[in-house]
């Protein structure tokens, strides 16, 4: 890429990540060029599609994500790595408005652009539930695609605006239900 088109895809990031943290994912992408101050062909250059621009918008934050349930793998019980995994995708999921539910659409469709992330969110979720399911204290009769679906459910609940002061309240009563019992022999169940 050339140092120009680096410059403006940088640029144009920068502004729609602020465009976009204020309007949602239904900000536009006339605004989104017309704030980073370069024509729309430009835009779309850059992004062909609105989850173009979320998979360049969240990539980073998305591995960020996933590196940090490897960090509370090796740091943590399974049972408090699931926990506090559920509490990191909440606050992630609170970062931009609406941004839960073009992430579930694209959870089945290899052809979009957020495929990757939400496969890399699924296989991670998924891992952290094995781990607690092995240790015996999450639930043996979920997998995955169960735990993707309450994560993604939850995270549409705190993306309300009446839910949203709840969400620490909401991630235990999800992982509570999750959890039979955490290490120390608290349980839930």
């Amino acid at each position: 890429m050339r140092a120009d088109a680096r410059k403006n895809y940088s640029h144009i990031l920068s502004v729609a990540r602020e465009v976009v943290a204020e309007h949602g994912i239904d900000a536009s992408m006339r605004d989104i060029a017309r704030k980073s101050e370069v024509g729309l062909a430009t835009l779309l250059r850059h992004f062909p599609t609105r989850e173009a621009l979320f998979e360049a918008l969240l990539c980073t934050n998305l591995d960020a994500l996933t590196q940090k349930a490897v960090e509370l793998e090796t740091s943590n019980p399974p049972a408090k790595a699931l926990e506090s995994w559920v509490g990191d995708w909440v606050a992630f999921a609170q970062t931009y408005k609406g941004v839960v539910s073009m992430m579930a659409a694209a959870h089945t469709n290899p052809a979009s652009a957020l495929y990757a992330s939400c496969a890399a969110v699924h296989s991670t979720s998924a891992r952290l539930l094995a781990s607690a399911q092995e240790e015996g204290t999450a639930r043996a009769d979920m997998n995955g695609d169960d735990l993707f679906a309450l994560m993604t459910a939850l995270g549409w609940a705190v993306d309300q605006p009446s839910f949203a002061p709840r969400a620490d309240h909401l991630v235990r009563l999800i992982t509570s239900t999750i959890l039979t019992r955490q290490s120390g022999n608290d349980v839930y169940k």
